[in-house]
């Protein structure tokens, strides 16, 4: 496993972004762990976020593609951070976000930053994927926005669940769509990291918490 890997799990722990426990999720599902990207809330944890990601990025696209596009709200910093880190790796690239309102005065247009076209190569950035239904409204988004090509998807983490089927809820959507989706990490990386090991004096993932992981993806884990 990368090192920026293993450094990212142990920054979402620090941060209080990844906490196991009891936790009631959309889906209705009750799960052992949680994860939540809003923990990115001051000026080092968010920079710290555009460099895995930028990591993330760079490991699986290199340098081609044109410009980040982060959908409203939250992909707005990740895009910005994201392009802010991959210009210190040498990677010079465009940033993209939408507006949550269509403008009705100016140019009228729903983008903002790098103009794009039907000759564009995006990549697409977000936190999670559930049901995929947020990036369906982004690619919709950008469709009718000068319809640039969206080259794949970075997310944070792979919760290796299945959705409406036996696969993956991410490699369901990533079918559906015909678009790549990667993660930083996965729920696998996450075990190999923390199970029984010390992490800022914790234990987060013991024998029990383990077994009680391995119960939950014997039920709700993809193929």
């Amino acid at each position: 496993m990368e090192k920026y890997k293993k450094d990212f799990i142990k920054f979402l722990v620090k941060c209080n972004a990844l906490k196991f426990g009891e936790f009631k999720l959309k889906s209705g599902r009750v799960a052992p762990y949680f994860i939540n990207t809003g923990m990115f809330n001051d000026g080092e944890k968010i920079k710290k976020l555009g460099e895995y990601y930028a990591e993330a990025v760079k490991d699986n696209f290199k340098d081609s593609f044109d410009a980040i596009y982060g959908p409203a709200y939250k992909g707005i910093p990740l895009c910005v951070t994201t392009a802010i880190a991959l210009e210190k790796l040498g990677i010079n690239k465009g940033y993209v976000f939408n507006r949550k309102q269509q403008k009705d005065y100016g140019e009228k247009d729903n983008l903002i930053g790098m103009r794009v076209d039907q000759n564009t190569h995006l990549i697409l950035i977000d936190d999670v994927i559930t049901s995929g239904a947020a990036i369906r409204e982004s690619l919709e988004i950008l469709k009718n926005n000068g319809n640039p090509q969206v080259k794949g998807i970075i997310i944070s983490v792979d919760r290796q669940e299945k959705g409406t089927t036996e696969k993956s809820a991410i490699k369901q959507v990533s079918e559906d769509l015909g678009i790549p989706i990667f993660s930083i990490v996965t729920l696998e990386d996450i075990i190999k990291v923390l199970y029984n090991k010390n992490v800022d004096g914790w234990v987060l993932i013991d024998d029990k918490m383990k077994n009680t992981i391995d119960e939950y993806l014997e039920e709700y884990g993809s193929e």
